[in-house]
Parts: C-alpha cells; sequence; structure tokens
C-alpha cells in the first residue's frame, strides 16, 4: 500500500505524546511514502514521553496549529499519552482541526487516549471505536459505541488501544489513507 503524493498531518503535545504512538505511526507513514507534517502549539521541538512520566524523543515541529488548516492534508494522526492527549482536547485550536477533518471526509487515526480528542470535537455520536479501556465509559456518553479490539475502522475513523496494537493499528491507518475513505459523519447528523 502506498501513500505516495498524500500528505498526513500528526499531532504532538510536548511532554504528553506517547513515543511510540507518536513515532511508529510517523514512520509507518513515511515508509508507505507519504509526507509526514509534525503540528503542535509552538515552533521549535517537542519531546515526547513513555509511559507518560519517562523522556522520549526530541522532535521538530513542522508547524503551528495557526499555520495549518485540514484542506492542506490526506489525513490526521493524533497519537495518544494521557498528558499529550490531554493538553491537545484542551486547545480550541487543536480541536477545530480535528473536527475540520471530520467535516471534510478525510481519514482521522486516534490511539490509546487520543480519542478524548475525538469527544471534545464531538464526532463520536453513531461511531464504533476503540481506545484505552478508561476512555469506554467516556466514548459512550458521547454517543459512540466502544469495543475491546486491536483495531477498528468506522468510516475511515481508525482507533486502537494501546502500543501493543500498534502494528495492526499502523497497517490500518496507511490503508484507510490509501483509500482516501474519509470519517463521514454518523448517519441522521
Amino acid at each position: 500500500m502506498t501513500l505516495e503524493g498524500k500528505s498526513v498531518a500528526i499531532l504532538i503535545a510536548p511532554r504528553g505524546t506517547e513515543e511510540p504512538e507518536f513515532s511508529k505511526p510517523k514512520q509507518a507513514v513515511e515508509d508507505a511514502g507519504g509526507k509526514v507534517t509534525v503540528i503542535s502549539f509552538e515552533p521549535g521541538k517537542a519531546r515526547t514521553v513513555n509511559s507518560n512520566l519517562d523522556e522520549g524523543g526530541s522532535y521538530t515541529i513542522d508547524k503551528t496549529f495557526s499555520e495549518v488548516k485540514a484542506d492542506d492534508f490526506d489525513g490526521l494522526v493524533v497519537p495518544g499519552g494521557t498528558v499529550g492527549a490531554d493538553k491537545l482536547r484542551g486547545s480550541v485550536e487543536a480541536i477545530g482541526f480535528i473536527r475540520a477533518f471530520f467535516d471534510q471526509k478525510k481519514p482521522v487515526a486516534a490511539i490509546c487516549h487520543a480519542p478524548w480528542t475525538l469527544i471534545e470535537a464531538g464526532v463520536l455520536e453513531g461511531r464504533t471505536l476503540t481506545s484505552y479501556p478508561t476512555l469506554k465509559v467516556d466514548i459512550e456518553n458521547a454517543g459512540g459505541a466502544w469495543t475491546n479490539e486491536e483495531v477498528v475502522v468506522d468510516n475511515g475513523l481508525v482507533t486502537s488501544r494501546d502500543p501493543n496494537d500498534l502494528p495492526a493499528f499502523c497497517a490500518k491507518l496507511v490503508e484507510e489513507i490509501a483509500e482516501g475513505v474519509g470519517a463521514a459523519p454518523a448517519a441522521g447528523n
């Protein structure tokens, strides 16, 4: 599966985004020939974390939320990390950017705690997804159906539970972005 000619946004929250949930999808998109743009709150570099506490890698931020729009990309990856997902869901700019991918019916991939951002964006009504298990009630309260599976695809929305699911998550996100299958709104919306 190739992503040649495709542009993918990946979000990073400094000292909060989980290292493997950022680096593995980024690598999968690049290995498939896609162009990755790392997006965050401020320019410069951002450090990831391992298991929410230990320092991870340092990555260059390509653009800030104020410099991009969903129109510029073919797909979006939202990595997890408890702190990172919480920082992202607290940002009006980040949530607006995420919501725009759903409005434009573009593929979105979210892993672990990243569905918190989807709850905040108000895009889960009528969708089936997975996440880190502690988000189950949050997802259900937001109108989504939670399932305990390695990877779930619902109209271009790809979700997984945790870093153990990364091989399946990365394969499906590349497939969905390659197909251009978008995150269409649920029936009746």
